[in-house]
């Protein structure tokens, strides 16, 4: 029973934990989030510091006061006693008891009226009478021994006083008092003054002033969450207003109340929006008329070409019955031409599709492993030619993915092809591994790699690494262009490392499903042996 008593005890202490934990972190992160919130607490904690050192400054000035003039009191009460005992003694010096003493105490105690506002002890410092007087059974150690030897040591007529504990014998409780003393001949009188009311005046000033200090520091952060909330919400509302705006919704506009400063960031907001909603306008529509140019101007080339085609190829067959050799060169360049300028046409349709979202998936699935096996078999011939041989680490598993054949074996081409042409004739390496939820390729080559900052522009279109660098494979510039539209078409990554004179490695990473986010890749970006090299580009994700 004990032991289970334990158990929901500490699963209690448990659950405190968690939400005060919990408590704390919102806390935590709404001070954060929230520019209201952390002027209100800011201006919460200062106020209650300056309040704090007021208040204590003003306790010390009322307590120094208020003890000021008791001291005050005291010593004018303590003159009269005096005379009162120089007077008394001058006529009872030749009495040989202290009974003149006792009365004159009780005399000087019963000035202070019903309520007993002082004490009274009387001592000859000859020894002439046995010990002290005093009213009200006090005891003698109520006046300190400090104060008898300063007045001890005092010339006649010496005033002095202190503070100390109040003693008596009966049952009445110890009190803290004040207690000044004086001498007049051989006789000492102290008059000791309780402090209880003087004592309770402070601690209901204290209270009274912890009340306005606190209601105070509720104000002032009343007061600073009424201020800011003018320059919070309207502030608020302009980062909202900004979110919509970034989010596609160019109507978006702010309420302008008034000629203030908000008012006017009202007003360059509203004009803001208008200006970029016409800029975007203008470049929708000229985004629109460039696509439908390409698109046009593909479509139109075609029947010419097709023309051209018919003649470059009967041209190309019979180059060989031409008297003059030049004519058949002439021919066999203008079949190469041809060839990319209908290369160069395709691309062209290609991306306008691309940029006008007409492009679709028809998506199968397929073992990655035979589509890289057709892509390298449609190269091995130019790899060949450049001197390269193309090195394949497939793995002895299918690597099913629903892909479009059509679009891949296109990227596949595409990224050998660019590594043939910049492998400087050393070996390529083509890589291909899968996980539960993606398939990846890595086409790998050991040429001039890519220099800082080129990582950038490599799937820009029409971009070359090096301008003055002749093409000799008819490249048209847009096929690492059109290879990432393909990709992010499928919600995959196409991503590339290099590294100059280390080569480069460009990875292809596609979902298995057709339609699901993809949040991996099984294949390392930077390849083995790399060194500290890091990657020049960063992912590209579907939709980015």
């Amino acid at each position: 029973m004990i032991s289970r008593a334990k158990r929901l005890g500490r699963r209690g202490l448990r659950a405190l934990r968690r939400l005060v934990r919990g408590t704390a972190l919102r806390g935590y992160q709404r001070w954060r989030r929230s520019i209201q919130v952390r002027i209100v607490t800011s201006t919460l904690f200062i106020s209650a510091i300056v309040v704090a050192i007021l208040g204590m400054f003003l306790m010390q000035q009322v307590s120094s006061a208020l003890m000021d003039g008791k001291v005050k009191a005291a010593r004018l009460q303590l003159d009269e006693g005096l005379a009162q005992v120089q007077r008394s003694s001058r006529g009872n010096m030749a009495a040989e008891n202290g009974n003149w003493l006792s009365a004159t105490v009780d005399g000087l105690k019963g000035r202070s009226g019903p309520s007993g506002l002082y004490e009274v002890y009387i001592r000859d410092t000859t020894e002439r009478y046995s010990g002290g007087y005093a009213t009200n059974e006090l005891r003698e150690e109520s006046v300190p021994r400090r104060l008898r030897e300063e007045l001890k040591h005092a010339p006649p007529g010496a005033r002095a006083y202190t503070y100390g504990k109040l003693s008596y014998v009966g049952g009445r409780p110890s009190e803290r008092g004040l207690i000044v003393g004086g001498r007049t001949g051989q006789f000492e009188l102290y008059y000791l003054f309780p402090l209880d009311e003087e004592q309770h005046t402070l601690t209901n000033v204290g209270r009274s002033m912890a009340g306005v200090g606190i209601v105070l520091v509720l104000l002032l952060a009343a007061i600073a969450s009424l201020v800011t909330r003018q320059v919070v919400i309207p502030v608020r509302l302009a980062a909202q207003g900004a979110q919509r705006l970034a989010a596609g919704r160019l109507e978006e506009r702010m309420r302008v109340r008034g000629e203030d400063d908000l008012a006017r960031l009202a007003r360059s907001f509203n004009e803001m929006a208008v200006n970029l909603q016409d800029k975007i306008g203008e470049l929708e529509d000229l985004s629109q008329v460039q696509r439908q140019f390409v698109s046009d101007v593909s479509h139109e080339l075609r029947t010419p070409l097709t023309t051209i085609r018919i003649a470059a190829d009967m041209l190309y067959e019979n180059r060989d019955t031409f008297d003059d050799p030049a004519v058949g060169r002439s021919a066999e360049l203008l079949q190469s031409q041809l060839e990319r300028f209908e290369s160069l046409l395709a691309d062209l349709l290609e991306i306008s599709r691309h940029d006008a979202g007409a492009a679709t998936l028809d998506a199968e699935s397929l073992d990655m492993r035979d589509l890289v096996l057709r892509a390298v078999g449609d190269i091995q011939g130019l790899a060949e030619r450049k001197g390269s041989k193309v090195v394949l680490q497939l793995p002895g598993e299918p690597c099913m993915a629903e892909v479009d054949r059509r679009r891949v074996e296109r990227i596949l081409r595409n990224l050998l092809v660019n590594a043939v042409e910049h492998g400087e004739g050393e070996d390529i390496i083509v890589s291909v591994g899968a996980d539960r939820d993606a398939v990846a390729v890595a086409v790998r080559d050991h040429g001039v790699g890519l220099k800082p900052g080129e990582g950038q522009m490599v799937f820009d279109r029409f971009w070359r690494a090096d301008p003055a660098r002749a093409r000799t494979t008819g490249g048209t510039g847009l096929g690492l262009s059109i290879s990432r539209e393909d990709a992010q078409l499928h919600g995959g990554w196409l991503q590339a490392w290099g590294e100059p004179g280390a080569g480069s490695q460009f990875r292809l990473s596609l979902p298995r499903v057709a339609g699901t986010e993809l949040r991996g890749s099984p294949l390392p970006l930077v390849p083995p042996g790399a060194g500290d090299a890091r990657p020049l580009f960063a992912e590209l994700e579907a939709g980015d």
